[in-house]
């Protein structure tokens, strides 16, 4: 039996704390059949991992009664701390099957400190409080200094890779079925549902895209959480919402009397694609194979996703430690890939090594060792390395040219100066 105990502070003044037993071996979310596939801020808390995560702050996952099993001595801390997204979510719940395997095989405790948004999610890695996260899309934000980031507290931040499941769920618009909606083009006039995130945000505005939508077609309706959004969409004050396919909130609205659908992306419309790639680059064609209204591989959708969650550190993180956790990672997959839904998407042949944000050195080292990382691999990867260079260079330039101190005439030079540097070395500044 293995105890998940005391939980550890996340900047709370009174921090819940608990011991207790978790029996089982969890939900199997299915072999990673893709690529590209996530979504975020999914929430688990109909499931038995998810029910009982969502009364902690912070969990410090610790084995009890064994020792940690014969394994390659690594260059890993003593404890590891995570950051993740709130209690309940996959990306929580996958962080603490990933630790459970830590401590067993290897003997390193890990700490899964959950964070409302990507800055909060941020800030104990900058300040060093901890050394890696489960991140969401917030990361591809973040190194290009964008929306939330483009304030003087942060700018762009060098990120980058360890390793990301991509599962066999999708990333698209959640649609009440009474709607009457057919396709994203059929959304005008609708209301669509949106949570205190820029990043989550810009999701929906990317697949409203798709149909030839903006923000102005619409009425957004904000909600405070995922859970307060769905729970919209149940008592009819939203009719549609961006989330993953294997939200189990999806799947109370399509048992209720309002139904669920998913509107299609077809992968042949070339012209959707790039209107919704315009406003999400980092969005990718998938087929989804799993998840609410039907979803299976005899019943696949062509719909839009990407990574997530996103295991990922700071350039600084050192490489023995980059590389520790990512060879952990990838040697002991058998032993966590069933322990929370999305799990098995972080299998080393579903690993996208060709995405929009750096790998790690130390994370490439363990990539080659596996015998998966390529040129064309490294050619990327050397790109964006340079892309954030290029980033960096800027935003120290910015900083030193006396910049507006209010917080809206900042970001708007910011990206001016941004968009400038990024064309000048041959980059595309895409915002």
């Amino acid at each position: 039996m293995f105890h998940f105990k005391r939980a550890l502070r996340l900047a709370a003044p009174a921090p819940i704390r608990f011991a207790h037993a978790l029996r089982g071996g969890g939900t199997h979310a299915g072999s990673p059949r893709s690529l590209i596939a996530c979504g975020e801020g999914i929430a688990q808390t109909n499931s038995l991992v998810g029910n009982w995560l969502a009364r902690s702050a912070a969990v410090a996952i610790v084995a009890a009664g064994l020792g940690p099993a014969t394994a390659q001595k690594l260059d890993l801390p003593k404890t590891l701390t995570l950051t993740a997204y709130d209690t309940g979510t996959s990306g929580f719940n996958i962080s603490v099957a990933v630790g459970k395997m830590f401590k067993d095989k290897y003997g390193t405790d890990v700490r899964v400190l959950p964070a409302g948004n990507d800055v909060a999610r941020l800030a104990p890695l900058r300040a060093g409080r901890a050394q890696a996260s489960a991140m969401g899309i917030g990361i591809y934000f973040a190194q290009e200094g964008v929306l939330e980031f483009a304030t003087r507290e942060w700018g762009p931040q060098a990120l980058q890779l360890l390793l990301a499941s991509n599962d066999c769920n999708g990333l698209a618009m959640a649609v009440a079925a009474d709607t009457g909606v057919k396709g994203m083009q059929d959304l005008r006039g609708k209301r669509v549902a949106v949570v205190g995130s820029p990043a989550l945000t810009q999701n929906a505005l990317a697949l409203l895209a798709f149909g030839g939508l903006s923000a102005s077609d619409v009425k957004l309706v904000e909600f405070a959480s995922n859970a307060a959004m769905f729970k919209g969409m149940l008592n009819n004050e939203a009719d549609a919402a961006a989330t993953s396919t294997i939200n189990p909130l999806a799947r109370e609205v399509e048992t209720s009397p309002r139904g669920l659908i998913w509107p299609a992306t077809p992968h042949s419309d070339e012209a959707g694609w790039a209107r919704l790639r315009k406003i999400g680059p980092y969005f990718a064609k998938h087929k989804a194979t799993c998840g609410a209204a039907g979803l299976s591989p005899a019943k696949p959708l062509e719909l839009p996703a990407y990574p997530y969650p996103l295991f990922m550190g700071y350039a600084s993180l050192p490489e023995g430690v980059a590389y520790g956790v990512t060879k952990a990672m990838i040697d002991g997959y058998e032993s966590y890939k069933d322990g929370a839904p999305g799990a098995a998407g972080l299998a080393l042949m579903a690993q996208n090594l060709s995405w929009a944000v750096p790998f790690h050195p130390g994370a490439v080292k363990a990539l080659k060792e596996a015998g998966v990382w390529k040129p064309e691999h490294e050619a990327n990867n050397q790109a964006l390395l340079k892309r954030q260079s290029v980033l960096a260079a800027a935003w120290a330039n910015f900083l030193k040219s006396n910049p507006p101190g209010d917080k809206d005439a900042l970001r708007k030079a910011w990206m001016s100066a941004r968009g400038e540097a990024l064309k000048k070395a041959g980059h595309e500044p895409v915002f």
